[in-house]
């Protein structure tokens, strides 16, 4: 999957987070941001993939998304991988 692409559905994965409050109150726990760092780092690739790395946690989550949002459902994990941090080698070693 293109870059491009991957941030698309990212940036997709980032309004169905933040349009529902539950969902939204949790990424904020999960990540440490506040809602108005959210909203200035939107753009950046890494705070994208940390969305997708959240909803790629729950099941329910990837399929309540992808329907909503038209795609199927292993979309989001392919833009997961294509964005900074999605590919394992981009992970280190444990």
């Amino acid at each position: 999957m293109h870059r491009d692409r991957a941030e698309t559905i990212a940036l997709l994965a980032l309004g169905y987070v933040a349009g529902d409050a539950d969902l939204l109150g949790r990424f904020l726990g999960e990540s440490g941001l506040g809602e108005g760092d959210l909203r200035q780092a939107a753009g950046d690739p890494a705070v994208l993939g940390g969305v997708l790395d959240f909803l790629l946690g729950d099941d329910a989550r990837v399929l309540g998304f992808a329907a909503e949002a038209g795609l199927k459902p292993d979309e989001p994990l392919r833009a997961r991988a294509a964005l900074p941090g999605g590919d394992s080698g981009d992970r280190g070693a444990l």
